[in-house]
C-alpha cells in the first residue's frame, strides 16, 4: 500500500507539473479540463498494475523482510509488534477523518436538496432558479441556480451572471467537483490534490467565462463585471460561482490569443510524457534475491523493488500468523532462568504450493531458541502462494523475532 501510495503521489506530482508549466496558460480549456480529470485516473490506476511489461526474462526469488515481533518470556501468547501498533494506529486515524469526511460531503449535498424542497423557484432562460435568503452571489450544482432573493426583487442580478452559471450547467461542471471531492475523501492525507482541486475549479471558469464572452460584445464590460464580484469572498462547498479565483491571469485569459500550432505542439508533447509515464510504471522489475547466508548479522533483502506481485498469504492474514507463532512457542526454562534478550533471525521458504520449506537460523542466541522457532514455523499450516505475473513463485521470508527478559 505505501508503494502504491508513493507512485501514485509522483504520477501526481509529476502531471500537475506539466499542467502548469506548459498548459495552463494555453486558451486549451476543454483540453485542459480533460487532462486533469484524465491525470487524476491515470495516476490512480497505473500504479495498481493492471498493465504489465516485463523488462527481464528470468525471474528469480523473492525475498521478504517481516516486521519484528516480541515474545515476552512470561507470557509467550502476548505478542505485540511495533509495526502492528503503528499500522492500527494510522489505519484508525485515517477512518476516522474519512468518515468526518465523507458526514461533510453528505451534510453538503443535503444542504442543497433542502435548498431545493423549501425555497421558491422559477424559471430563468431555461433553467431552474431557486431563490435563497443567504445573502450571497449566483451560484450552480448539478441542474439548478442559487440566486438571493431579494438581488433578483431589485434587480440587483447581471444578466451575464446567470450565463455564466448557465455554462456551468450546461457543461456539467458539477460532476467533475464531486468527482474531485470523493477523491479528495479517500486520499485526503495527499496535498496534491488540492492543487488538482483548484486548478480544476479555475478551469471551469475560463470555461464559463468564454461562454460569456462569445455572447457579449464588449469584453470590458464582462472584466469591469468581474472585479466588482471580487470583493465577495463568499464560497458554497460544490458550487460552481463566478467568484472562484477572479486574478489577473482570469481576465487576460479572456483576450489571450491562441495559437493553434502551440496546442498541436503541447498536446503532442503530453502525449508523449503520458506514453513515457506509462511504461516507465508499468514496467515489471524482478528484484534479484540475495541468498548468502550470514553468520552474525541478519540478511539484508530488496522486497519493496518487486512489482507486479503478490506476496504469499497464511490463513487469516499475518497478524494471524504471529498469534500463531506466540501461541505455541514454548521459551525454554534456561532462557527465562538467565533473564536472556535478543534477537533471533528465522530464515523460510513459502514454495510454489504454499508448503513451508528451507528453515534456517541466521542469527541465534543460543538456549535452544531456533530450534523452537523453526520447531513452531514448521506446524504452520499451508499458506496461499505467492504469485509473479500470475504464476506460482517461491519466496523467501525473514521472521526477526526479540526475546524479552521478563518484568520483575
Amino acid at each position: 500500500m505505501i508503494t502504491y501510495i508513493l507512485k501514485s503521489s509522483l504520477l501526481l506530482l509529476i502531471l500537475f507539473v506539466v499542467y502548469k508549466l506548459w498548459l495552463e496558460n494555453e486558451k486549451m480549456f476543454r483540453f485542459n479540463r480533460g487532462y486533469l480529470l484524465g491525470s487524476l485516473l491515470f495516476s490512480l490506476i497505473i500504479p495498481l498494475q493492471l498493465f504489465a511489461f516485463d523488462t527481464k526474462i528470468a525471474k528469480a526469488l523473492n525475498a521478504i523482510q517481516l516486521p519484528e515481533m516480541v515474545l515476552n518470556n512470561s507470557q509467550n501468547s502476548n505478542i505485540i509488534t511495533n509495526s502492528q501498533i503503528i499500522t492500527n494506529s494510522l489505519l484508525a486515524l485515517y477512518l476516522i477523518i474519512t468518515t468526518l469526511l465523507i458526514i461533510r460531503f453528505a451534510m453538503n449535498l443535503y444542504s442543497f436538496h433542502k435548498k431545493i424542497k423549501y425555497s421558491e423557484s422559477l424559471i430563468i432562460n431555461n433553467q431552474k432558479a431557486v431563490l435563497i435568503q443567504e445573502p450571497v452571489l449566483p451560484h450552480s450544482f448539478l441542474n439548478t441556480i442559487f440566486i438571493n432573493e431579494n438581488d433578483l426583487k431589485n434587480d440587483l442580478i447581471d444578466p451575464q451572471l446567470i450565463t455564466h452559471e448557465t455554462a456551468h450547467i450546461e457543461q456539467k461542471h458539477s460532476f467533475d467537483i464531486i468527482f474531485i471531492e470523493l477523491i479528495q475523501i479517500l486520499l485526503w492525507f495527499n496535498p496534491i490534490i488540492l492543487l488538482y482541486k483548484k486548478a480544476i475549479k479555475l478551469n471551469h471558469e475560463f470555461l464559463a467565462d468564454e461562454a460569456v464572452i462569445t455572447q457579449l460584445d464588449s469584453v470590458s464590460y464582462y472584466q469591469n463585471l468581474l472585479l466588482k464580484m471580487a470583493s465577495n469572498q463568499s464560497q458554497i462547498a460544490l458550487a460552481s460561482s463566478i467568484n472562484f479565483q477572479i486574478t489577473k491571469k482570469r481576465l487576460l485569459m479572456m483576450t489571450k490569443q491562441e495559437s493553434r500550432l502551440r496546442i498541436l505542439l503541447k498536446t503532442a508533447a503530453v502525449g508523449f510524457v503520458l506514453a513515457i509515464l506509462f511504461f516507465a510504471f508499468s514496467n515489471t522489475t524482478i528484484a534479484q534475491a540475495n541468498n548468502r547466508k550470514a553468520e552474525n548479522e541478519p540478511p539484508k533483502f530488496l522486497s519493496n523493488s518487486i512489482q507486479d506481485t503478490t506476496q504469499p498469504e497464511y490463513p487469516g492474514g499475518m497478524n494471524e500468523f504471529y498469534k500463531f507463532i506466540g501461541k505455541n512457542f514454548k521459551v525454554p526454562e534456561e532462557v527465562t532462568k538467565n533473564k536472556i534478550k535478543g534477537k533471533v533471525y528465522v530464515q523460510f521458504f513459502i514454495e510454489k504450493d504454499g508448503s513451508l520449506s528451507d528453515f534456517t537460523i541466521t542469527q541465534d542466541l543460543g538456549y535452544g531458541l531456533g530450534d523452537e522457532a523453526i520447531r513452531v514455523i514448521k506446524l504452520s499450516p499451508k499458506w496461499k502462494p505467492g504469485t509473479i505475473n500470475n504464476e506460482p513463485a517461491k519466496v523467501m521470508y525473514n521472521l526477526p523475532i526479540t526475546v524479552q527478559s521478563a518484568p520483575e
